[in-house]
């Protein structure tokens, strides 16, 4: 535990030291407060308080900007070792490939949850400051935060498998800009695409929720409006979400990272310095 603690400690500094934590912080503060802002029209006409409708807004933001960031700051943790030559060096000090990869894990973790406790704790402060009935969200504001931390995680695992399948930084970024287009953007179009194909058959009916739940963004999303009762403002996600139960959408988003990071520890383990 030593060892990883120093090695999330070391990745933690190169990590503030090339900015991505005011980045990070900035992007999900300013996001967060702009969503919070612009969320609270509906609020009356929903009969929900102002901080559930502000989860339902942020919760968007999160299936976007979460795994982004999450894969900008993993995809060269493997590849740029290799290509600054700073790989053989490491390794030949006491630790493992695990306890290193432990290390970066949990120095990039610490880095989302700083950003995402500022970001949706100031958004949370300012709909209590205009809704005194917005403490009844707080359940579903702190769900959002653990459950981003674990999406983030499931991304993180991904782009570190990614950065030692690659190992190089370039690569390593196309791949990775290329999963974050695939699963967050164009996964979704091609469901939709689907469903109006299908016209309520055997697709929308049956295979729909299983599609949802085999992506760890739509699970999250999923998860999150459901347990926060809000899915009247989330559009025609709100039906999907209503329809599968929460228990499922929870065991997603918990299976997804350690399954993603099984497979970079196999992934790093394979890499030749």
């Amino acid at each position: 535990m030593n060892r990883i603690l120093a090695t999330a400690v070391s990745e933690f500094r190169i990590a503030f030291r090339n900015r991505w934590v005011a980045i990070a912080t900035v992007m999900m503060v300013l996001f967060a407060l702009v969503l919070t802002a612009a969320g609270a029209a509906p609020t009356g006409d929903l009969g929900v308080d102002r901080l559930s409708v502000t989860v339902a807004s942020l919760t968007s933001l999160s299936v976007y900007l979460v795994p982004l960031l999450a894969l900008l700051m993993s995809f060269d943790a493997v590849a740029g070792e290799v290509e600054r030559g700073t790989l053989p060096l490491l390794l030949t000090y006491p630790v493992s490939r695990l306890e290193i990869l432990a290390g970066k894990l949990l120095a990039h973790l610490a880095i989302l949850g700083l950003a995402t406790g500022l970001g949706y704790g100031l958004a949370a402060a300012v709909a209590l400051w205009a809704d005194g009935s917005a403490l009844a969200g707080l359940p579903a504001l702190w769900r959002l935060v653990w459950s981003s931390v674990v999406l983030g995680a499931t991304f993180l695992g991904a782009g570190y498998a990614l950065s030692a399948l690659s190992r190089r930084p370039s690569g390593a970024a196309g791949l990775a800009i290329g999963l974050w287009l695939a699963l967050v953007v164009l996964y979704d179009l091609a469901l939709l695409a689907l469903i109006v194909s299908d016209g309520g058959g055997a697709f929308t009916t049956g295979a729909l929720p299983l599609a949802l739940l085999a992506n760890p963004a739509d699970a999250f999303r999923i998860f999150n409006l459901s347990a926060a009762e809000a899915t009247a403002a989330a559009g025609g996600i709100g039906g999907a979400a209503g329809a599968i139960p929460l228990w499922q959408s929870a065991a997603s988003i918990l299976i997804w990272p350690v399954a993603a990071i099984a497979i970079a520890w196999a992934a790093f383990r394979k890499v030749v310095p």
